[in-house]
């Protein structure tokens, strides 16, 4: 990271790492204090009061955010050739199918997300060592396995992102990017936070919204007081 400017280290210095900000406040620390010479992604960090061991109190999902996160998702459809046209049509990077499982087994994994149909799972599901780990596996609980495949294209393009608690509760998700303005980050925030309040499991008890930090990839994290009415 480049060496900070008098300027950049006083504003470095107005952020007190101790304390819980408002959200508004905390995203635009975080655009203070984020020195990069490229757009650098802001990411969210949610603890959830849950345990993901418990298969009642997995929260996993999708939503769509407003502004979308500013990158341009490489979509890889899998599918029938009867729905290859209207993949294309919708925006789909990659379609097709065998030719593409072989690549996927052979090492190819240069795409964020893949959308298939329910029909093509017994295929697509013996490449689950590879796409596993990498968090591109499709299901039909985040709408990747689908029959309406131009739908879930154009939901991706739109902004669309998965989430899921990782074994110590937390969501990570990205909110969008540095040179986007205060508004936007906020609302995309607020959806994401909207969408685990009402994603809660019944079995949850205590507090709920454990803690939320905002960073971008270059940057320390800012805590967001979590006793803030964000609006919904």
């Amino acid at each position: 990271m480049a060496k900070l400017t008098r300027k950049q280290k006083a504003v470095a210095e107005q952020c007190d790492f101790q304390k819980s900000y408002k959200l508004e406040e905390a995203i635009e620390l975080v655009q203070k204090i984020t020195y990069t010479k490229f757009d650098a992604s802001i990411d969210i960090a949610v603890h959830l009061g849950v345990d993901p061991r418990k298969a009642d109190q997995m929260v996993r999902g999708t939503v769509v955010l407003p502004h979308g996160t500013g990158k341009n998702k490489r979509i890889l459809v899998l599918c029938t050739p009867e729905k290859e046209k209207e993949a294309r049509e919708a925006g789909a990077d990659h379609v097709g199918l065998d030719d593409y499982i072989k690549k996927i087994e052979e090492g190819w994994v240069d795409i964020d997300v893949i959308i298939t149909m329910p029909e093509i799972m017994a295929k697509v599901g013996r490449l689950g060592k590879i796409l596993g780990p990498r968090g591109l596996m499709p299901n039909p609980k985040t709408g990747t396995v689908t029959v309406e495949i131009a739908k879930a294209v154009q939901a991706v393009k739109s902004g669309k992102i998965e989430y899921k608690v990782d074994k110590y509760g937390i969501v990570h998700a990205s909110v969008g990017r540095v040179s986007f303005s205060k508004e936007a980050l906020r609302d995309n925030a607020k959806e994401l936070l909207a969408t685990l309040l009402k994603a809660k499991p019944a079995s949850a008890k205590g507090s709920y919204l454990k803690s939320i930090s905002l960073a971008s990839t270059m940057s320390k994290g800012v805590d967001v007081d979590t006793s803030t009415n964000f609006g919904f």
